[in-house]
């Protein structure tokens, strides 16, 4: 983790945390968690500091989930039942900084670039400011690692419009900026080229000590460098009639046959069906449970689940 601050109006700051594993598609470990954790504490609890900006290093990637090579190198170096504290540890540790990004009580702006997936999308769901650009491609992919849609994926799946969130679920689809909007996922769409207008725009705002203040300010600049022409065209929206239909099941194995029988020329819907199918039997059947039981659950019983 790469922390600065920026220099604002009005005797004010803005935290910048950077991600800064950038071979590594910025990908989370423990120490990347725990640093972040402890960096936001700290600003909050700073007066001069009136917004956080959250991104990660170079142009691939904001951050490609947590560490699994990390997780599944200790358990072989260790073994399953010697390594179990580690992994506790660490999805607890992860967890409890989403939940802290999604309670956070200053504005927080996520720059969604490139690769967010997996706990990339655990960490900018909670943001109240969820930016994605054209090379955004997100994914909750556990489908093909045998996990589930874990880091508050109970909350942001169940919360896309009917539902999308299962079927994406399910199959790990890809989806991008439009996506995002569309399923509840990002809120601007603004071009990579206009990052540094962002920040500019950012340094010179009329900043307060009120928090919904700040927060109108923030969105006020976002919005300026929105350019929603640019954004390219989506499929989740263009196929939700298709995914309603093979999402109209009563269990997993009734879903799962249905987008497996999918009869489409669609490239987009051909491979969330391979992935489905290749994927993990057992993480299928818990995804579908998951959303069904959670669909009801407040956000803290979804991070307790």
């Amino acid at each position: 983790m790469v922390f600065d601050v920026l220099p604002a109006a009005n005797d004010k700051k803005i935290g910048i945390a950077t991600l800064n594993v950038e071979k590594k598609l910025n990908s989370l470990t423990q120490q990347m968690v725990m640093l972040l954790t402890d960096q936001l504490i700290q600003w909050e609890q700073d007066d001069s500091i009136v917004c956080i900006w959250l991104q990660g290093a170079g142009e691939k990637a904001f951050c490609a989930g947590g560490d699994v090579r990390c997780l599944r190198d200790r358990i072989a170096e260790v073994g399953p039942q010697a390594a179990l504290p580690y992994v506790q540890s660490f999805f607890e540790n992860e967890y409890r900084l989403d939940y802290l990004i999604h309670c956070y009580s200053k504005p927080i702006i996520c720059w969604g670039h490139g690769i967010v997936m997996g706990g990339g999308i655990g960490l900018m769901s909670g943001a109240s400011h969820r930016v994605v650009t054209e090379t955004s491609r997100l994914a909750m992919p556990e489908i093909t690692i045998g996990l589930y849609p874990d880091v508050g994926g109970t909350w942001f799946l169940n919360h896309a419009p009917g539902r999308t969130g299962l079927f994406l679920g399910l199959t790990g689809a890809n989806f991008n900026a439009a996506d995002a909007m569309f399923v509840g996922m990002a809120d601007r769409f603004i071009p990579s080229m206009k990052k540094q207008s962002v920040l500019d725009g950012l340094q010179k705002q009329a900043w307060t000590d009120c928090t919904r203040e700040n927060e109108v300010l923030v969105g006020t600049v976002l919005r300026s460098c929105e350019v929603l022409d640019l954004m390219p065209a989506g499929n989740v929206r263009q196929h939700y009639d298709v995914i309603q239909a093979v999402t109209d099941a009563d269990s997993a194995a009734g879903v799962a046959a249905n987008i497996l029988a999918i009869d489409s020329d669609e490239k987009w819907l051909q491979k969330a069906a391979a992935t489905l199918k290749s994927g993990c039997p057992s993480t299928a059947h818990l995804v579908f449970e998951q959303l069904r039981r959670g669909k009801k659950l407040s956000l803290p019983e979804v991070f307790q689940m």
